[in-house]
């Protein structure tokens, strides 16, 4: 079952990553296909209820704050509209759906991971792009997908240790 879920979510990343970078839009209803396989591996490998919810409020704070952040950056220094300047909607609900996925402290490191290697694909792919913007939900998804492939062979350092 775990497996197959992992299967899933791979594949839902990888056509989250696709649409990205081949149109800079990607079909709405991933990301929340994406959010209920991603809760449900969370929740299958939480010891406690309590303890998964928690995690998910810890880690939707943090999105929040990022977002926050991202927002009076772009508004108040740049002056310009947040959406589809500094972050794309689907990026966003990227940022959303992986927030239920991982416990706190391995979503923040896979999530600061992920912006930090998307930033360096980004620059070194820069000149093959037609597109001036950073497909920020595709190589997010990609990184999370070789993440969450890494979980389906190898167990050890896990995931998911709370």
């Amino acid at each position: 079952m775990m497996v197959l879920l992992k299967i899933m979510a791979i594949m839902a990343l990888g056509f989250i990553a696709f649409q990205d970078f081949k149109e800079r839009r990607v079909f709405w209803f991933l990301f929340p296909l994406l959010a209920l396989l991603m809760t449900s591996i969370h929740f299958l490998y939480s010891p406690l209820t309590t303890i998964y919810f928690y995690h998910i409020l810890l880690n939707l704070l943090a999105v929040l704050l990022v977002l926050t952040l991202v927002f009076l950056y772009t508004r108040l220094v740049q002056k310009k509209k947040f959406v589809d300047h500094s972050l794309g909607l689907g990026d966003m609900l990227l940022f959303i759906g992986l927030a239920m996925a991982f416990p706190t402290v391995t979503f923040l490191i896979l999530f600061t991971s992920s912006l930090f290697c998307s930033l360096i694909a980004f620059f070194a792919l820069k000149g093959r792009s037609t597109h001036a913007t950073i497909p920020l939900a595709g190589l997010m998804g990609l990184f999370f997908s070789m993440a969450i492939g890494y979980s389906l062979f190898f167990e050890h350092p896990s995931l998911y240790i709370f």
